[in-house]
């Protein structure tokens, strides 16, 4: 049985910040970014202090350690997620693997005739590079219609797939919403239709078991530092049939084979081809060990977890009077709500004062006050190591708002 109070023991944060504010920190904003534990901190210290060198540049045991390390990340990547090791690429994040995905791809295989589907609700780094795409090449962006509640739904994807849809791009879950997509039968219905699935993992993966393989997607995002790893790292996940077509997007040291002054190159088929540069050395050192991390403590024994305190977060969140609830009945640790009369910064503000961290605004999805009719919104996100006493102090602060809150209500 998970025991967030014994796994708080792992994550400095916590610690730190009784030290220094004398009370216990409610982090409500996971679905941004999440803590590290001291195994990851302890990973990067251990890098720059006795093996420091650079990937695949010398040949000398420092350097040989560290290729080594590489390694042995996309292995426990391609095991996470159950690829194979030469599908995994890694990036800065989720937005640098979807651009490689629009530039490196889509520009190069799609034409003026063909059509892309999304969703408003997809975050910027989910819209804007197909935006960019369509601008350059002239084709059309469609969009998927969300039913009621605000979900995706296979029908929905049948009424708007045609046989000029060539790309399907969507979240498995919405950073606002909360809601998961069936991917498996989505991708099914996109390949039935001679489409590829493209699906942003950012707030799945880190939340769930993933199975490239069972979902059957044809390219998966998503980043470290939202799993307890390290900014600035992040993996594409390409299916191996898929990646010849996939187009270096940068070029340089490490991604070639060779080049003459001709102007003829020959770039590496595996990923190395899309990882020109130095990589984020660090950050992969410590992604390896957040990945061991939270595969100690078990994908499916955080997501129950997780479910189990999203149910009794909405039962306390009922208790609120003037509390609207956006996505009630959403599968993942995301709630996104409003207070009435109350605009969503101010309320932030206030439980900030209180030592609450949430998320407000509109989440880098700015389509979607379209359809929530409401130009922002407060997003409480829960991660394994948030407790009931959390839930708890929150929704205390919301009842006894003081005059802050009672300002509104004069």
């Amino acid at each position: 049985m998970l025991d967030p109070y014994k796994i708080r023991k792992d994550f400095p944060m916590y610690q730190n910040h009784i030290k220094m504010q004398g009370k216990d920190l409610v982090f409500l904003d996971n679905a941004s970014t999440t803590f590290k534990p001291y195994s990851v901190l302890k990973a990067i210290e251990d890098y720059y202090s006795f093996y420091t060198s650079n990937h695949h540049r010398g040949d000398y045991d420092l350097c040989y350690n560290v290729d080594v390390k590489i390694k042995e990340t996309r292995q426990l990547v391609a095991k996470f997620i159950n690829a194979d090791v030469n599908e995994c690429v890694f990036t800065t994040g989720t937005t640098q693997s979807i651009n490689i995905i629009t530039y490196g791809y889509a520009l190069k295989n799609l034409s003026k005739d063909d059509e892309i589907l999304i969703s408003i609700e997809e975050h910027a780094s989910n819209s804007l590079p197909w935006f960019e795409v369509a601008k350059t090449i002239g084709c059309k962006i469609k969009y998927i219609e969300l039913n009621k509640e605000g979900r995706i739904t296979p029908e929905n994807v049948k009424k708007a797939i045609s046989k000029r849809t060539k790309i399907v791009a969507i979240a498995q879950v919405s950073n606002v919403l909360g809601y998961l997509v069936d991917i498996k039968e989505i991708a099914r219905i996109a390949h039935e239709n001679g489409a590829i699935l493209a699906c942003d993992g950012a707030q799945s993966v880190p939340h769930r078991k993933t199975d490239v393989k069972d979902l059957d997607v044809d390219f998966l995002s998503f980043s470290a530092h939202k799993m307890c790893g390290p900014t600035g790292v992040g993996v594409l996940y390409i299916r191996k049939e898929l990646f010849n077509k996939v187009s270096p997007v940068f070029v340089g040291g490490g991604n070639n084979v060779t080049f003459k002054p001709e102007h003829d190159v020959t770039y590496y088929s595996t990923p190395a081809k899309l990882e020109a540069g130095t990589l984020n050395i660090e950050g992969i050192i410590g992604f390896k060990s957040a990945l061991e991390y939270l595969m100690k403590i078990g994908m499916e024994n955080i997501e129950q977890y997780e479910q189990n305190l999203r149910k009794y977060a909405i039962n306390r969140i009922k208790e609120v009077k003037d509390l609207i609830i956006y996505n009630e009945a959403a599968e993942e640790g995301i709630i996104t709500l409003n207070m009435k009369g109350i605009f969503a910064q101010d309320l932030g503000t206030y439980l900030n004062s209180k030592g609450i961290a949430v998320r407000t605004g509109q989440h880098c999805a700015k389509m979607l006050p379209l359809f929530l009719n409401t130009p922002a919104t407060v997003r409480v996100s829960l991660y394994f190591y948030n407790t009931k006493e959390d839930i708890d102090i929150f929704i205390e602060n919301l009842k006894n708002g003081g005059n802050f809150l009672d300002a509104y209500f004069a």
